[in-house]
């Protein structure tokens, strides 16, 4: 348990929200409290692959995006719309949410049609993301994206090299363009790609939803979040990642690495407080020690949600 949860523990919130020095430090008080007292404890779902290989940060000229990290890469295609021009890839945290969303309500059904509508509407909502307004220009374009992107896995062993090719769903997400008070925002129900759908039930990485709802907003503390949930319950001793290999994972557009550090701390600082059973010491000159931690939801709940 952090530094942050033990205060809360011994003190209490109003006492470790006054000693925040900064907004970035009452942010992190503020979402390790929620994460803590949360009782409801309901369950998300990602693919397993997605702690290694994560989408953009930000919108990118490129129609094609790879990422690559340990034995897992990632190619995300952008799809085509009618006259043949890139849509483009999807990127940033809505892009994020949407897809957290389809993934966990696909392995919980076991089915994959999702049911989108008010149920998906309601969800955003939920997580802290108000659909109108520019946020629902945002999220009707990163639907968009994702409806017509095309995607590869690829997972090597010493023995093998395993490839999953498909998309995220095999329906488009959004109905004609039209005007917002025309149509919904999103058809009743989709139903994801078949390839993707058997890869997630196969490598399912169960997440606590409070702690997504908190960082909801912040890619890049989604993405560590989710390594950090991925990494450290499978590990047997403790293990060294210095800040050029959190780069190369994480920040590969930094063309210098004081930059990077400077702007991944605070969402690696958050995703750590949204994760009280985490085990990270931080070195803000050399890098990270990750020691074997519980995982974010234990492993008899997580076969039970």
């Amino acid at each position: 348990m952090g530094q942050v949860h033990q205060l809360i523990l011994t003190h209490g919130i109003e006492a470790a929200r006054r000693t925040a020095e900064s907004r970035a430090d009452r942010l992190c008080v503020d979402a390790a409290y929620e994460v803590m007292a949360d009782e409801q404890a309901s369950i998300g779902i990602t693919h397993a692959g997605f702690a290694m290989a994560a989408l953009p940060h930000k919108q990118t000229p490129d129609t094609v995006w790879e990422r690559e990290a340990g034995r897992v890469k990632l190619l995300v295609e952008s799809g085509l719309d009618a006259n043949r021009k890139p849509i483009g890839i999807p990127y940033g945290s809505i892009a994020r949410m949407i897809l957290l969303y389809l993934q966990t309500q696909a392995v919980k059904t076991r089915c994959r049609e999702v049911e989108l509508g008010a149920s998906m509407n309601a969800w955003l909502g939920a997580m802290g993301i108000t659909v109108g307004g520019k946020t629902y220009q945002i999220v009707r374009e990163q639907s968009r994206r994702i409806s017509r992107c095309r995607l590869t896995f690829f997972r090597r062993t010493n023995i093998a090299e395993m490839v999953t090719n498909g998309a995220f769903i095999r329906d488009a997400i959004l109905p004609l363009d039209s005007t917002p008070a025309q149509l919904p925002l999103w058809q009743e129900r989709v139903r994801l790609d078949e390839g993707f759908y058997q890869s997630l039930i196969e490598h399912p990485l169960p997440l606590r939803e409070e702690a997504v709802r908190q960082i909801s907003s912040r890619s890049m503390a989604i993405d560590l979040y989710i390594w950090l949930a991925y990494r450290l319950h499978a590990l047997s001793e403790p293990v060294e990642v210095n800040w050029h290999a959190l780069r190369r994972q994480f920040g590969e557009s930094y063309k210098e690495l004081r930059y990077f550090r400077r702007d991944v701390l605070p969402s690696l600082k958050l995703a750590l407080a949204v994760y009280p059973e985490a085990r990270v010491a931080v070195d803000e000159r050399q890098g990270l020690i990750l020691y074997p931690s519980p995982p974010p939801v234990p492993e008899r709940r997580a076969l039970a949600g």
